[in-house]
């Protein structure tokens, strides 16, 4: 990787290649009381209530050497080392955190500004999740560019509201436009396609929202009131519901295909939507993981023998629990045939066509009719930024809503196609990356996170007392421990034996993640597969996601040091897993 775009994600690596046992908490260092400007004070010792204090808060900036402004001025110079100053490693259980939590009265009296600070400090920074550290691979949130720090303040003090021209105005087209780069870096239409679209007042290419959630919602609001339009006699689903749009059209249901490592968030959309979640139909998926084409094929032919309609297809392009995308192009074939809309869940991979080296990967997705991506996952900017994106830019008519007061006809007010109405200028902070790091930046971050992933599988399968339970596709990967002899004698394990085991091995794969993560040295996650290997049998195992660009080798073999010590040292589930193994017969003696 370049080095200026290293020193963009962090000015001072080597504050975070530190062990996080050393980020404990020195607040004593920023939050001192002395010289620190006291908002709402009228002269006395205590904070008062008066207009003029109240107005000094909304014009007069903390002082440079007040709690805020220091703390600031650590953000700014050193985030790392803020960070590694005021999170404290080991975890306090939450019900302790809950208890400074408690209180449902809200205060009388208002607080100084440097008193509310401290105790910010001390109960929440401190007890926080310190997502941006090298060690922190459990998750899909990961360390952000310093840049973007001063960016989300200017934003934040702009205070845009893009719903709407008059509460946003350049917003709004910056807007448009972040939008219509992302569509062409999934569909790339020819820039007349752009001129035309992008900035029409009647269309447009995609929506932002706060996450995938709401942009796999809004696919599949556009896929349900496009089934159930308007015709003669009925006014739309939009008007009369989704009751009268099945006895018009005379569907019994209205179904949603999906893997079963489908996210969460579709089983909202049913609900949502009002097509219920018994309808998101659930199809197997083969070994790697990716929908089973045959299985969907014949899903579908029984909805439709059961009188049903296929409303949508949803394939997913890095899915949450083991990094995999579906086939596609297979897929899109399928929604095709049946004439269903395509929606793609690339929340996750989406920023995989950054990389030409990788892009193929998602060959297919191209076809989609829709496509949700999050910006704050592999693009690096921060929480609240997903999109999705419409490869016909007429698809919003099917959700358009006006309002006299706010989203007028004719007007090129946003609100109008999406779901959310107040919403913050997001698409400021997504234009600045992909102009500061630029694609061939993103590609550098993108190959070396799935290079990395590549090279700790490889390092796993070297270890006698660890495996790969999931190769990694894209930058996830999930893996187990297991002692060295049990893992020998499980590679010729019958089902019944495997059934046998495997429960055990998922106390003890729950035991280490539990402790590793309390220790506060590292984190991983983990999750419930049913891999090919084992049979079918719900097994626990961890789960990593190579996203920082700061994550070494060197880190991630300590990582897997610090498991092994502490699966080696958890003495009553290694009695019992071997008393086990000797009794089902895979261990003699």
């Amino acid at each position: 990787m370049s080095i200026p775009l290293l020193r963009l994600l962090n000015a001072n690596i080597r504050q975070q290649t530190s062990r996080c046992g050393s980020y404990k908490v020195t607040c004593a260092k920023v939050c001192a009381h002395a010289n620190s400007r006291r908002c709402l004070l009228s002269n006395s010792s205590a904070a008062d209530v008066s207009l003029d204090a109240l107005y000094r808060i909304f014009t007069i900036p903390e002082a440079p050497d007040s709690t805020l402004g220091r703390i600031e001025r650590h953000l700014s110079e050193n985030l790392a080392g803020f960070l590694s100053d005021h999170i404290v490693a080991k975890e306090k259980p939450l019900h302790e955190i809950e208890e400074d939590f408690a209180d449902s009265e809200i205060p009388e009296q208002p607080t100084f500004v440097s008193e509310h600070t401290d105790e910010l400090l001390n109960k929440l920074v401190a007890h926080s999740v310190h997502t941006a550290s090298p060690r922190f691979i459990g998750h899909m949130t990961s360390a952000l560019p310093y840049f973007l720090l001063p960016l989300a303040k200017l934003m934040v003090g702009l205070n845009q509201n893009l719903v709407k021209i008059e509460t946003s105005k350049a917003f709004t087209p910056l807007e448009r436009q972040v939008l219509g780069m992302m569509h062409h870096l999934v569909y790339g239409e020819q820039e007349k396609f752009y001129q035309h679209w992008m900035h029409s007042a009647e269309h447009s290419l995609g929506a932002f929202c706060s996450g995938g959630t709401v942009a796999n919602i809004t696919a599949l609001w556009v896929a349900r009131n496009k089934l159930f339009a308007a015709q003669p006699g009925f006014a739309g689903v939009a008007t009369e519901g989704l009751a009268a749009g099945l006895q018009h059209y005379g569907y019994k249901k209205a179904c949603v295909m999906v893997s079963e490592r489908g996210h969460y968030s579709l089983s909202k959309a049913a609900d949502v939507l009002g097509i219920g979640r018994a309808n998101l139909v659930a199809i197997a998926t083969d070994k790697n993981n990716r929908m089973d084409i045959e299985a969907l094929r014949k899903g579908c032919q029984q909805i439709a023998d059961e009188g049903g309609r296929v409303m949508a297809l949803v394939g997913i392009a890095g899915t949450t629990e083991t990094g995999h995308i579906d086939p596609l192009e297979k897929m899109a074939d399928v929604a095709a045939e049946i004439g269903a809309h395509f929606h793609v869940d690339a929340a996750w991979g989406g920023a995989t066509l950054l990389s030409s080296t990788h892009r193929g990967l998602l060959q297919g997705i191209e076809r989609a009719d829709s496509v949700t991506i999050d910006a704050h996952k592999q693009m690096y900017v921060p929480m609240g930024a997903g999109m999705v994106l419409f490869r016909d830019p007429a698809l919003v008519h099917a959700i358009e809503h006006h309002a006299e007061y706010v989203i007028r006809r004719g007007s090129k007010d946003l609100g109008s196609h999406t779901m959310e109405g107040s919403r913050p200028g997001m698409a400021m902070l997504v234009y600045s990356a992909l102009h500061v790091m630029g694609r061939r930046g993103y590609q550098l971050l993108i190959d070396q996170s799935i290079d990395k992933a590549q090279a700790f599988s490889a390092l796993i399968h070297q270890q006698p007392d660890f495996e790969v339970v999931t190769e990694p596709e894209l930058c996830l990967l999930t893996y187990r421990y297991v002692p060295a002899d049990i893992k020998e004698v499980l590679a010729n394990a019958n089902e019944e034996q495997m059934n046998r085991i495997t429960p055990i091995l998922n106390q003890l794969t729950k035991h280490v993640q539990k402790s590793q993560r309390e220790s506060g040295n590292a984190f991983v996650s983990r999750t419930k597969l049913t891999p090919h290997q084992y049979f079918h049998q719900p097994s626990t195992v961890f789960r990593t996601v190579l996203a920082n660009p700061l994550t070494t080798m060197q880190m991630l073999s300590e990582i897997l040091e610090e498991q092994r010590e502490i699966g080696e040292n958890a003495p009553h589930t290694l009695h019992a897993l071997y008393a086990e193994a000797r009794d089902c017969g895979l261990l003699s003696g």
